[in-house]
């Protein structure tokens, strides 16, 4: 074999239970805190009768509490695979919660606590908005833990076709998965073929015995990999061992929620829907960037005054940075930021490109020498973007979408990826909340083109709740002292000539 095992199999499966029941424990807890939270504040405003015994505020909290968490549960909301995805979590949150303020309503009516409808209803609203704020931090905090080589999920995927090279670049590109693949199944000439040959393991007939001897937890299968005897087989084995299997889908760019179930002959087929971009779906999108446009430089226009005379009084240089951008359909804009470098920091640019950290034409370094102690704790907070909210209400720029390139990495960018300017560019998108701080100019790529093919409002809203949460995790990075990490630390590694798919969109795989 030609992968070196370094963590046995023992070690990972022992690590990795009681870091998966700790997880949940804390979820749920969390989840708790916040319905009994929202409960309580509305009990404390409220004018809730005197005359009731003194216990009956208690029993309220306690029982909205406790059907709050069953409904939460009815939706699946204590499982990864439903609550890793925001937008299904978004929507069976609200499902849940209505089914809370149904329940306490027949509740009270046997129990006679004398809460009334209106009162439980804005129980339930708030709870919600509790439940979306704590979930938001529970990500936060979970995805900086996995950053950090904790809490990850030990698989094997199975085939060594370009698919599996693919889900490898995947899950290392994105560690907030918690997904530490330990090697492949497949057939030996194809992995050296597609660059995965240090990752083998053995033949994908193989697979049950490999799962068994390293371990793992999990499987994710290229459907290709096997024949629709043997994938059957081995699905129903691991299911019996109860090990967690994935079928990868082979799809890329496609958003999940444009793919139905549609069984044909008891065959598992998914109908894929064409993407759908109406003037009223525009219309929104516009009134929406103006209206938060607007209250935000409204709200922090305080701020706005403080970021500005730090900035004055560190180097009396200007307060904003102006610099060409390519927007919409290819035209060029100055989009407006806070600087946050030195004053010469663009003739210093040249001198600094071998030290670039990020792959392909974009232009990054963890410790730029050209960026002022005030302007790092400006990029540290995002707060260096909030002048763009002018270019917003200008209409050069939305709140959301992808960010706007320098017309010098344009140059480089392929005809596909010029596809990016069908949309307005944004102050933060989803390669920003996905992978801003990821070198792989793949995963750049990826993530606006996806965005580009499948634009909604909803996948707007997830992006600025993304963005709330990495604002969040940024904190806890900020504040949180670095320990050494005890668990076993994600080992995928695609060869750095292994080809790479050129339409790559995230996968469907949710552990």
């Amino acid at each position: 074999m030609m992968f070196d095992v370094r963590h046995r199999v023992d070690s990972a499966a022992a690590i990795e239970a009681p870091q998966k029941t700790r997880l949940k424990a804390i979820l749920i807890a969390g989840d708790a805190l916040a319905l009994a939270a929202a409960t309580t504040i509305v009990l404390l405003v409220v004018n809730y009768p005197e005359s009731r015994p003194w216990w009956n505020p208690f029993a309220l909290v306690l029982s909205a509490t406790a059907i709050g968490l069953v409904c939460l549960r009815s939706q699946g909301l204590f499982l990864a695979r439903v609550s890793a995805v925001r937008i299904v979590e978004f929507t069976k949150s609200t499902r849940a919660l209505a089914m809370q303020a149904a329940a306490m309503v027949a509740f009270d009516r046997v129990a006679r606590l004398g809460f009334r409808v209106r009162f439980m209803v804005a129980a339930a609203v708030l709870s919600w908005l509790f439940f979306i704020i704590e979930r938001s931090v529970f990500r936060a905090w979970v995805t900086v833990k996995r950053s950090r080589g904790h809490h990850q999920r030990q698989i094997i995927l199975v085939g060594a076709d370009s698919e599996v090279a693919r889900l490898v670049e995947l899950f290392s590109t994105h560690v907030e998965l918690g997904i530490s693949v330990q090697g492949i199944a497949g057939d030996h000439a194809e992995a050296m073929r597609n660059g995965l040959g240090l990752l083998w393991l053995g033949e994908a007939t193989e697979t049950e015995a490999l799962v068994e001897q390293y371990g793992v937890s999990g499987v994710v299968v290229s459907p290709a990999s096997l024949t629709a005897f043997g994938l059957k087989r081995l699905i129903r084995n691991l299911q019996h061992s109860d090990i967690h299997v994935h079928l990868a889908t082979g799809v890329s760019g496609i958003d999940a929620s444009r793919l139905r179930h549609l069984p044909m002959s008891y065959e598992p087929l998914f109908y894929v829907e064409a993407p759908t971009l109406s003037r009223v779906q525009l219309m929104v999108k516009r009134v929406f960037d103006l209206v938060v446009s607007s209250l935000v430089l409204l709200i922090a226009s305080p701020l706005f005054l403080v970021v500005a005379l730090c900035i004055k009084l560190q180097d009396r240089g200007p307060v904003f940075f102006r610099q060409e951008r390519v927007g919409r359909d290819g035209s060029t804009f100055k989009v407006l930021k806070f600087r946050t470098m030195r004053v010469n920091a663009e003739a210093l640019l040249a001198q600094l490109r071998a030290d670039n950290e990020r792959t392909g034409p974009l232009f990054k370094m963890e410790s730029d020498p050209r960026v002022t102690k005030i302007g790092k704790l400006l990029r540290d907070t995002s707060l260096d973007e909030l002048p763009q909210l002018w270019n917003v209400i200008r209409g050069e720029m939305s709140v959301v979408g992808p960010r706007p390139a320098l017309p010098s990495e344009v140059k480089d960018f392929g005809a596909d990826l010029r596809r990016r300017e069908l949309v307005l560019p944004g102050i933060t998108g989803l390669w920003q909340v996905e992978a801003r701080d990821n070198p792989s100019f793949e995963a750049y790529r990826r993530l606006d083109l996806f965005y580009v093919e499948n634009w909604s409002m909803t996948l707007d809203l997830m992006i600025v709740l993304g963005t709330v949460e990495q604002l969040v995790g940024k904190a806890v990075m900020l504040v949180a002292p670095r320990r050494k990490s005890t668990a076993s630390s994600p080992k995928v590694a695609l060869v750095p000539d292994a080809p790479a798919d050129t339409h790559s969109a995230p996968g469907a795989v949710a552990s």
